[in-house]
């Protein structure tokens, strides 16, 4: 699959180059996708700097909290939901653990620890894989929870828009909020319609509405708050929360007599190796991105949507923030310039500024996540992981435009 999704990137990214030299007289197009394959090879060495600190900070940490048994018991604890969700994996596994580390530093928006518990939790199912290059059932339903990316503390989208100059940086908390969780139930409901998962079972029922009945009520709560207690709660949260799991860690892995200092320099040696693999997989899909937006179809691609759109006689506000949405499965950075872009192009409380920021804060860099994750691993054949995963990013995109025409329309 992912043979075909890279080389499919460079296929479009030729017709639309011929087409722009050939019918529209612009041969520079070329240079530019020449110059887009050394940018993004020199943009992935620069995020393999982030993520080998990152991933050899939180690495050495999570090594602790192994040695200590934390990650055994959060095992334990969703041992029955996971019995259901991923039936082979052992009960109390240390990557049940793992997993449910890695959902909550995405729940509350701490990607730079999200990302290396999440490897170290695709590690840890690629040891119950009986293939080395094909992904399991388990592995696909990861990926594509962590890909649908359910935030419930949006920061980094209230610091742009503060950035911005808006008068309300958390004005758009909310649709972000259910926005989000459309997405995470499109990827669970699609995984498990393709690995023929029974959510209807007693037991994953007795996990999924109290947690749905958890994120209600929290939703209701925070609905209340002035916009600068919300923003202050959300900063104040995320920060206590990261340092929280630091102190955590450290605090029980004392009590039972761990050697927290080795048990961190042994972790974060391993950090190192599994950052030092990244680097092949991530230079091989950011060049193919970047080929595909030098080439212009993606420009082509919402010029098509503005045209069906305004025929079918709709309200092509939406369109404007569409380039947030287009990019954002391929880049996270490039997404996130669009989304500053449509900000001070249309003003940062306008509709399409409001609506890319939702759909910035609802969907995932679903292409980053498959070539890290699965690449960490050595995966090659991701079966139904892309298509579940794109189809979850569909969802948080018209999920979006929805509560945004509702909320801001």
């Amino acid at each position: 699959m992912l043979n075909g999704l890279w080389l499919g990137f460079f296929l479009v990214a030729t017709v639309s180059a011929l087409s722009r030299w050939l019918l529209g007289g612009d041969p520079a197009v070329f240079a530019a996708m020449v110059e887009s394959l050394f940018a993004m090879a020199k943009l992935s060495v620069d995020v393999m700097v982030i993520l080998f600190g990152t991933l050899t900070l939180w690495l050495g940490f999570l090594r602790i909290a192994e040695r200590a048994g934390l990650v055994d018991w959060l095992a334990r604890l969703l041992g029955p939901l996971f019995a259901r969700l991923m039936p082979e994996v052992p009960r109390g596994h240390p990557a049940l653990g793992l997993i449910t580390l890695n959902f909550a530093a995405n729940a509350l928006g701490l990607d730079n620890a999200a990302t290396p518990i999440g490897l170290k939790a695709m590690k840890a199912l690629q040891t119950l894989n009986p293939s080395h290059t094909t992904a399991s059932n388990a592995q696909i339903l990861f990926l594509v929870l962590n890909a649908s990316s359910l935030t419930l503390l949006p920061v980094s989208i209230f610091m742009y828009r503060a950035q911005q100059g808006a008068a309300d940086p958390t004005l758009v908390f909310l649709p972000i909020l259910l926005a989000t969780s459309a997405s995470t139930l499109a990827g669970l409901l699609s995984v498990a319609f393709m690995q023929r998962l029974k959510l209807w079972d007693p037991v994953v029922l007795g996990y999924l509405i109290p947690g749905a009945l958890l994120l209600g009520g929290g939703m209701t709560l925070l609905a209340g708050l002035s916009a600068a207690a919300l923003a202050a709660l959300s900063s104040l949260l995320g920060n206590v929360t990261l340092f929280g799991l630091i102190l955590l860690f450290l605090l029980v892995g004392a009590l039972r007599k761990v050697p927290v200092y080795e048990a961190f320099v042994e972790g974060a040696k391993e950090g190192f190796e599994v950052a030092k693999n990244l680097l092949p997989y991530l230079v091989a899909m950011l060049c193919a991105v970047g080929v595909l937006r030098a080439s212009g179809a993606l420009d082509l691609g919402l010029k098509g949507i503005r045209t069906l759109v305004e025929w079918a006689g709709w309200d092509a506000r939406f369109v404007d923030a569409l380039p947030t949405a287009l990019v954002k499965p391929f880049s996270g950075s490039a997404a996130r310039a669009m989304l500053i872009e449509t900000m001070q192009s249309h003003g940062v409380d306008s509709f399409p500024a409001l609506l890319a920021a939702t759909m910035q804060g609802s969907t995932e860099t679903t292409f980053y996540v498959l070539a890290v994750y699965f690449g960490s691993v050595g995966i090659q054949r991701a079966r139904h992981a892309v298509s579940c995963a794109l189809l979850a990013d569909f969802s948080g995109v018209l999920a979006s435009i929805g509560v945004c025409y509702w909320f801001f329309g």
